[in-house]
């Protein structure tokens, strides 16, 4: 009772599953994915075990097509299943059972499939459709605009509840936990799809800042400082952004500048002080540094 989009970014070569139900968390069972391998997305009445088991037919050399028709033989009910998968190879498939709750049914692409079950109306998958086409921007963005254009034509006739998103890198590192470039789960909110897109933006700042960190850790200063812009804009009301942001000018010896970005957070919440303190301790940061910090931060709130 759910619409999703299972998809390959061509450019990227990531994976990435979108969904959004009235149902409780469903984050945990509708989408798969794994780095250099596929996606999966499985729903209606769910057999969850298709998320992993078709990852394992496709990272053993099945194609998309291939791994549905095993996954469907294995299977007690596959008229009432819904699934949709995508291979390393941009091949595409997926099924909607004749038993699957009207309005129910799919629409595959070059490298993606959007598909959907209990809807208001049969014509949910062909607007998500059409809004994938039409969007020109990262996967991640991509998947969330064809949701949103699944909701504005609709969506599920029971209403909303839960949304879910799971972006693997194109570049595995054999380390699965690492390939997980974006994996952001809204369990229970009145506006999931706006709860999600929020999600995303704060996700995108704090991968910029990543970035600004590891550009300041090889001695790039302007790169680092546009990254860190980047970020502070993206989400200027993530008060850790500045503070983190503001730490590492300091450390790069720019500590006015640093301390100014730090009292941000300081004006939240002054324990924000003591934390740089507690660095200390743990070898992050010298005691003459920290002690020139504090004092600024200090002399600013007093």
């Amino acid at each position: 009772m759910t619409y999703s989009i299972v998809a390959r970014d061509k450019e990227s070569d990531e994976f990435g599953v979108a969904v959004q139900s009235h149902y409780f968390q469903v984050g945990p069972v509708v989408p798969w994915a794994l780095a250099a391998v596929g996606a999966v997305a499985t729903q209606s009445m769910v057999n969850i075990s298709f998320g992993p088991l078709g990852l394992e037919y496709m990272r053993a050399g099945y194609t998309a097509e291939q791994a549905l028709k095993a996954l469907l033989a294995g299977d007690s009910e596959p008229d009432s299943r819904q699934v949709a998968l995508v291979d390393a190879s941009g091949n595409v498939a997926a099924h909607t059972g004749s038993k699957c709750i009207p309005a129910a049914g799919h629409r595959t692409g070059d490298g993606f499939s959007v598909q959907a079950n209990l809807m208001e109306k049969g014509t949910v998958w062909d607007a998500m459709y059409e809004a994938y086409l039409s969007t020109d921007a990262p996967l991640a963005e991509r998947m969330l605009v064809a949701l949103e254009a699944a909701e504005a034509e609709g969506g599920d006739i029971r209403g909303k509840q839960s949304a879910a998103m799971l972006v693997v890198s194109g570049k595995p590192t054999g380390r699965a936990w690492e390939d997980r470039v974006i994996e952001l789960r809204v369990e229970d909110a009145p506006d999931p799809l706006a709860e999600l897109r929020r999600l995303l933006r704060v996700k995108r700042a704090y991968m910029a800042m990543n970035d600004a960190d590891r550009l300041a850790d090889q001695g790039n200063q302007d790169d680092a400082a546009t990254s860190l812009q980047q970020a502070m804009t993206l989400a200027p009301e993530m008060v850790e952004i500045h503070f983190w942001g503001g730490l590492g000018m300091a450390q790069a010896g720019m500590v006015d500048a640093g301390c100014e970005l730090m009292m941000h957070a300081v004006h939240k919440d002054r324990r924000w002080i003591e934390t740089v303190h507690r660095l200390v301790a743990a070898d992050r940061l010298p005691a003459d540094l920290a002690q020139e910090i504090q004092a600024k931060l200090t002399a600013k709130v007093s």
